[in-house]
């Protein structure tokens, strides 16, 4: 696999995949949904915050780890659940769980993956599963045993994708799943040998034909083919009664992934559960819809004691830093960690991980606050709102009230 020393950040790891993506599945990579509005959004949500640094303060020794659910890990970062990363690089999910487990990070296996989760529990011990869940409690709970005696102890059931939406950016691009062999699909691969032979032909010959390995309990079908059963039927009937299904049947940790609003937070942690991911699926599912970094200082207040996870959006160890500084305890990524498998496949993802652990340890150092745990909005304020840097200033997070409200 080729690998690319010359990458110095994500952006240069999104062009890397371009280059040696075909391009349907690097715009099944890159792109959002409809009108790709959500995905902007989230970018333009980091820059609307700017840091407060504080000087002459001894940096010389950082600390950045963070405990999530009693497990240490390096940095506060992790890999969210990504479908088809086979697609990207010879045995992708197997590559993106043995890069985070040597990186001391925590990775996420989507259930949309094509290696079987008791393989990549072998390269990854301490993964976590990301489900697809129907309302189908005959489906859910053999689906709990398998994973459950694969050794995972966090289940994330993703929420926010009840059907699936419209990527309009994909279908013109020849790309869907199942997977059609479309002519825009086949003349992709045939204008990227290096892709050809070391991802698509190298599985075929050692793997045969990808399958949907861990939407259930069974195998399911090819990529080629629709799942057996449809593994997008029965979503739309989820509600927060199967999740409380699951609370009482699952004995390790428990979350959800796609909150976007505080009362919901606050319904999650009323039933148990051990955390939320503030999420907008990376601007792939509902095109619209609020920034997760816009939304996660309410979602944090409204629910002390909960574990708030964040992604979407991420690309720079600076909006790490601001989704902490706003309540996070700690910050995924998707994309980021897609394109170093694309451009690198293990040694990709490894790169793109070191690279942001990097950025957040000097950014940590250039913002005067040597332990990430002591972050908070005072290091904040708004790019928009007027800044005050005296004795006392404004509300980081709340807009000033003119005084004519008064």
């Amino acid at each position: 696999m080729w690998c690319t020393p010359s990458a110095l950040s994500i952006a240069d790891l999104q062009r890397a995949a371009q280059r040696r993506l075909p391009p349907s599945i690097y715009g099944y990579v890159h792109g959002g949904s409809e009108d790709q509005t959500a995905m902007q959004a989230n970018r333009d949500a980091f820059s609307r915050w700017r840091f407060l640094p504080r000087p002459l303060v001894n940096v010389s020794q950082r600390r950045f780890g963070v405990t999530l659910f009693g497990q240490r890990y390096n940095a506060p970062l992790g890999i969210s659940p990504m479908g088809v990363a086979g697609l990207c690089a010879f045995e992708g999910d197997v590559a993106l769980a043995r890069a985070s487990y040597e990186a001391g990070v925590p990775f996420i296996l989507s259930a949309a993956s094509t290696t079987p989760l008791e393989k990549v529990a072998q390269a990854n011990p301490d993964m976590w599963y990301q489900g697809y869940l129907p309302a189908d409690q005959h489906v859910i709970e053999p689906l709990l045993s398998r994973v459950r005696d694969a050794g995972v102890k966090v289940l994330v059931v993703t929420v926010d994708v009840p059907i699936a939406s419209a990527r309009e950016n994909e279908l013109r691009n020849g790309f869907s799943i199942p997977l059609k062999l479309s002519p825009r699909l086949i003349c992709g691969g045939m204008i990227r040998p290096r892709w050809l032979m070391s991802t698509f032909a190298q599985t075929l010959l050692k793997r045969g034909m990808p399958h949907f390995e861990n939407f259930a309990a069974q195998r399911g079908g090819p990529i080629i083919a629709a799942a057996k059963g449809d593994h997008r039927a029965g979503r739309a009937a989820m509600t927060w009664n199967d999740i409380a299904w699951i609370r009482d049947r699952w004995p390790g940790t428990l979350l959800v992934k796609g909150i976007l609003r505080a009362q919901d937070a606050q319904h999650a942690h009323s039933l148990g559960l051990d955390g939320i991911f503030v999420s907008n699926h990376g601007g792939r599912q509902l095109d619209g819809a609020v920034a997760p970094l816009d939304a996660l200082p309410e979602i944090v207040a409204a629910a002390p004691g909960l574990t708030v996870l964040l992604d979407s959006g991420v690309r720079r160890g600076t909006d790490v830093l601001k989704a902490m500084a706003l309540g996070a305890h700690a910050v995924f990524i998707g994309r980021a960690a897609m394109y170093g498998l694309a451009a690198g496949g293990q040694r990709g993802v490894a790169q793109a991980l070191a690279l942001l652990t990097r950025e957040i340890d000097v950014d940590l150092a250039l913002l005067g606050c040597p332990d990430i745990a002591d972050l908070s909005p005072a290091y904040l304020c708004r790019a928009d709102l007027p800044v005050s840097t005296g004795l006392n200033p404004p509300n980081a997070l709340m807009p000033a009230v003119p005084a004519a409200f008064f």
